[in-house]
């Protein structure tokens, strides 16, 4: 199936809930037709369902931390639309909690694999796709976690500094092509993973932010979809915090 020419094509890693979610939302809003991939089949039909009624948009099953997933799910995206312009890596994990020392080889594995592995396997079956479209987008959810330390997610940390890395040195390799990447750095985000995670504990972590709150999934995608469609061609390599200003 194609598009119309002037329908732009973006695919999201982790679409089928919290800010992949949302980021898949904004897409089809702004008129982008929207892949959302992830490993939950049936939540990814689902969200597929919902936004089908307001846009185009099609759901592909993807593990990203198995690169072979990763491989068909973007070639899938380019066989339904014809081409890709702009994508949200979005799929991440946390992991789980507790001193360095006292941390699984599990765990660091299985975080790793997901958060930076995972990425890197995106971005090298995006990147080809987005210079035959002529060039586009890339922007990758890393985490303040990559930008500072995050107490008791060794894993994640290490994970979220890699892919602030991943997202610099493609910066840097394909400018001249036309494609930016850039990371999102979220502070605090109210999503399934994060209530998952810190149970009661969410609500006095927000009265810790100069916010007040913690953010809403939809912020966080908002600058998403600016970064891959009205961000200026010189704004690439960058990290924007987007933390309600907890690391000012």
């Amino acid at each position: 199936m194609g598009t119309a020419e002037q329908q732009k094509v973006v695919f999201i890693t982790g679409g089928a809930s919290g800010i992949g979610l949302a980021a898949a939302e904004a897409f089809v809003q702004r008129g982008y037709a929207t892949v959302l991939a992830d490993r939950n089949a049936e939540a990814g039909r689902d969200v597929e369902a919902e936004l089908g009624t307001r846009g185009e948009c099609t759901f592909v099953p993807c593990d990203v931390a198995d690169d072979k997933s990763v491989r068909g799910a973007v070639a899938r995206a380019v066989r339904t639309y014809g081409r890709l312009d702009a994508a949200f890596n979005a799929a991440g994990i946390d992991g789980d909690y507790g001193p360095l020392a006292d941390a699984s080889m599990e765990n660091w594995n299985r975080v790793i694999a997901v958060d930076l592995t995972g990425t890197f396997s995106c971005m090298r079956h995006e990147i080809p796709e987005l210079v035959r479209a002529g060039g586009g987008a890339i922007v990758n959810c890393a985490s303040v976690a990559g930008l500072r330390a995050a107490p008791t997610v060794s894993a994640y940390t290490a994970a979220k500094h890699g892919v602030v890395g991943l997202t610099k040195a493609g910066a840097r390799e394909y400018a001249a092509l036309g494609v930016r990447v850039n990371a999102i750095c979220p502070g605090t985000v109210d999503t399934p993973m994060f209530r998952h995670s810190l149970g009661s504990m969410a609500e006095r972590l927000a009265k810790t932010n100069p916010t007040q709150r913690l953010a809403d999934a939809s912020e966080i995608a908002a600058v998403a979809v600016w970064l891959c469609d009205e961000a200026p061609g010189y704004l690439t390599g960058e990290t924007i915090a987007v933390d309600g200003a907890a690391g000012a």
